[in-house]
């Protein structure tokens, strides 16, 4: 007789996150929202970008649709080289050695830290924080160390700061990598350049690498400047720049991501890259490489019509009305410099509903689980983008996504506004 299969889990696969969006996620497709949670847009993807991607799927060249290079489709290293290059200071990122393709940018953060996170290395991380960073942090065997930006007393990101000295403070002996997101998510917060050069400052001084996710690099607003980590002065060379084409060109669902970085800090992300993922879509890469030389030269002539601006106005314009919305409903949004989400403090909301659920549940989560149910409305609860020690900063918060349809944002503001009104009678 044989012994039934244990079903275990390794360990190093233990559910210390994903309950909440597992939830969440269930219960969207139960109830069929509007959905301001999930971080993608409502819209069509530009024509000249799908135009591409037919031009590709057509074309009877064989190469186009077999195995590329694996490190990245030639064609699209090249095209990222020509627009990165000059963004990041260099004279020329090199496309075969210094650029690296990836099935998402998620899969950028999985395989970096993978190659340079060793047991018992220490990785600093800012919350909040991408969801992601800790469970991968944890999957490579590192011990991640939070520091948090401490909310201001006004309604903009920028005044969500990091304390100098707490930050300082966390680097050891052991800190191995810290982890950067500008602009970021989810606050919007756009780190100016004294910001980052102060945290270059003591990864330099403690001889740490950085890995800087810069997903949202095109997305920010009222004039507020992009600094790329990799261009200040002495962290070329300590440096991994992540970016994605899916929040690039919105098209998140074709998860290509990259890579840029010297040679000697992607050898060991290269080898994970290699051993899991293997290769990225290679239509896709093909018809990113055609948009990204299209959009690069539009970008060289300061064209209005160039991609990376016209969805910057956009969003700008998008982010505005959300704002204007979440106001109206008396709800307190904290207006993002960058990116697509706007954190809302919700507290004159959430204080007045009894939206129970397990008490030792995050209380944003469990008003995030009322509004999907009650009100069709779903939205993102903070308290997941952080520690379990620092998780009481986020819980007065919800997190929106406003690059949606007019049309949906608008339908998100009556659900709040009705429900605004409803509590003050």
């Amino acid at each position: 007789m044989t012994s039934p299969v244990k079903l275990i889990r390794a360990d190093r696969a233990s559910a210390k996150q994903g309950a909440m969006w597992d939830t969440l996620g269930q219960l969207a497709l139960e109830v069929q929202p509007i959905d301001l949670g999930i971080g993608c847009p409502d819209f069509a993807a530009s024509e000249a970008l799908r135009q591409d991607f037919r031009d590709v799927v057509e074309d009877q060249d064989f190469t186009l649709h077999q195995y590329t290079k694996g490190f990245g489709h030639p064609r699209l290293c090249q095209a990222l080289s020509a627009l990165y290059s000059g963004l990041l200071g260099r004279a020329r990122v090199d496309p075969e050695t210094q650029i690296v393709i990836t099935n998402g940018a998620s899969e950028g953060l999985f395989v970096s830290l993978m190659g340079l996170v060793n047991p018992g290395d220490e990785v600093i991380i800012i919350e909040p924080f991408f969801d992601c960073y800790l469970p991968q942090i944890e999957l490579a065997g590192g011990t991640a160390v939070c520091v948090p930006l401490r909310p201001g007393k006004s309604e903009h990101s920028s005044d969500w700061r990091l304390d100098e000295a707490e930050l300082r403070a966390a680097f050891t002996c052991n800190t191995k990598v810290m982890i950067v997101n500008t602009p970021h998510n989810p606050t919007g917060k756009v780190f100016s350049r004294c910001e980052l050069e102060m945290i270059s400052s003591l990864c330099r001084q403690h001889n740490v690498i950085a890995i800087s996710d810069e997903v949202y690099e095109w997305l920010t607003y009222d004039g507020v400047e992009h600094v790329r980590m990799a261009s200040l002065p002495g962290m070329w060379e300590r440096c991994i720049t992540i970016g994605s084409a899916g929040k690039i060109f919105s098209v998140t669902g074709w998860k290509l991501g990259w890579m840029i970085a010297p040679a000697h800090l992607l050898n060991g992300p290269k080898l994970v890259h290699q051993n899991s993922g293997y290769i990225c879509c290679t239509p896709t890469q093909e018809a990113l490489a055609r948009a990204f030389e299209r959009e690069t030269a539009l970008l060289s002539k300061n064209s209005p019509n160039c991609y990376f601006l016209s969805l910057a106005r956009e969003a700008e314009a998008k982010r505005d009305i959300l704002v204007f919305l979440l106001r109206e409903a008396g709800l307190k949004p904290i207006v993002p410099q960058g990116g697509y989400f706007v954190m809302a403090d919700v507290r004159d909301i959430m204080n007045k509903i009894d939206v129970g659920g397990d008490p030792s549940e995050p209380k944003d989560f469990r008003f995030v689980k009322w509004l999907t149910k009650n009100r069709k409305l779903q939205a993102i609860p903070p308290s997941g983008f952080y520690s379990p020690k620092h998780q009481f900063i986020g819980e007065n918060y919800i997190r929106l996504c406003f690059l949606k349809e007019d049309s949906t944002l608008s339908k998100a503001g009556e659900i709040l506004r009705a429900l605004g009104e409803e509590l003050r009678d």
